[in-house]
């Protein structure tokens, strides 16, 4: 169906909301506050966001019920709902532009032993392997290659210029945005004699169900055992995931994160941009690493950490790294004693003024 054929009341019902005001209004789109117009819908998500409502030209507000009550008599129709972020996330679906062209472009190269669903789409220029089997529904764009033995599931949006090797293995509804790798060979070298002998990466990548990976990232392939991407996991662009590594369901990485290899993180994390966590490491559920983390240690206990140091102004910045350097020229030993002999000074110094009093 036509999004735009949708009224307020049906859209509601899309998000188990309640349509107040015009039910029978039907809007043409989403946007923000601030560049919504009488034909759009936004949402407001907290108290702070009062004021642009109050200003907005959008045509409906999504809103609890209790932020309804706060905006002004120029807003007559709402969609009412417990979470309107939520709310805004489910109607975006609606009105996305979806890939409605199913078969093969003329110009795609597909081996006769692939298995190809009618339903899916295979742009131009595409490459698929010996053996390789593509889902219902899914859809494959220009100039993306999948080599042998390669599986995806129902669903799944593979964008330009995407390769898929290694034999990896797509659940449904994953989506590959573009120019990214899945499947590459892990780096795994064995030194002797001052050479760098290079290890055959004989495991693959599997991916399950709902995960979505941004462009430009790296996934390798096991060096023995799969890399493993476990349900609903999230990758922001730019991303690299070493061999071997184990990702939990639902976890969350932005964007600049490396992971090496052999690490195993646990299961709704979510690990902040530009960090990097060393290889044979353990990372418990429900960890938070802030961004710019460094991680050399397991964490074995869920929680907040940090270890990016927080940005200062140059010239205090320059002062704190002179600062550290003295410090690291101390030995730990030395500072405890003059630590010790400040705190002895100033309870003789206390004891004193007692006496005097």
């Amino acid at each position: 169906m036509n999004p735009e054929q949708l009224s307020l009341k049906q859209l509601a019902g899309l998000v188990q909301g309640e349509a107040v005001g015009n039910a029978d209004l039907r809007p043409k789109g989403l946007a923000s506050l601030e560049h919504a117009q009488p034909e759009h819908i936004a949402f407001v998500n907290a108290e702070k966001y009062l004021d642009q409502a109050n200003q907005s030209q959008a045509g409906a507000l999504i809103v609890t019920a209790e932020l309804k009550a706060h905006l002004n008599s120029a807003q007559q129709n709402f969609i009412v709902v417990a979470n309107p972020y939520l709310a805004f996330a489910i109607l975006t679906h609606v009105f996305e532009k979806k890939n409605t062209k199913t078969g093969i472009e003329a110009t795609a190269q597909i081996h006769p032993s692939a298995m190809i669903a009618e339903t899916a789409y295979i742009g131009h220029y595409v490459v698929i392997g010996e053996h390789c089997v593509v889902g219902e529904h899914t859809v494959i764009q220009a100039h993306a290659t999948l080599d042998d033995d390669v599986e995806v599931g129902r669903d799944c949006l593979i964008e330009s210029h995407v390769t898929l090797m290694g034999a990896c293995k797509l659940g449904d509804r994953v989506r590959i945005h573009a120019n990214t790798v899945i499947g590459s060979e892990g780096f795994g070298f064995a030194p002797y004699q001052g050479k760098w002998n290079r290890i055959a990466q004989l495991g693959s990548v599997r991916i399950a169900n709902d995960v979505r990976i941004g462009s430009n990232c790296s996934v390798d392939r096991g060096a023995m055992d799969d890399t493993i991407l476990e349900e609903g996991v999230i990758i922001d662009n730019l991303v690299q995931i070493a061999h071997n590594v184990h990702i939990g369901a639902h976890s969350a990485l932005a964007a600049n994160i490396a992971i090496a290899g052999s690490t195993t993180i646990g299961k709704n994390c979510i690990i902040g941009g530009a960090s990097a966590v060393s290889g044979h490491l353990k990372i418990a559920d429900n960890v938070t690493l802030t961004g710019m983390s460094m991680v050399t240690n397991n964490i074995s206990e869920a929680g907040k950490y940090s270890s990016g140091t927080a940005l200062f102004e140059n010239q205090k910045w320059k002062r704190t790294v002179v600062r550290m350097r003295q410090l690291a020229d101390v030995p730990l030993t030395q500072l405890v004693k003059r630590l010790d002999h400040m705190q002895a000074q100033i309870e003789s110094l206390e004891s004193t003024f007692k006496l005097r009093k």
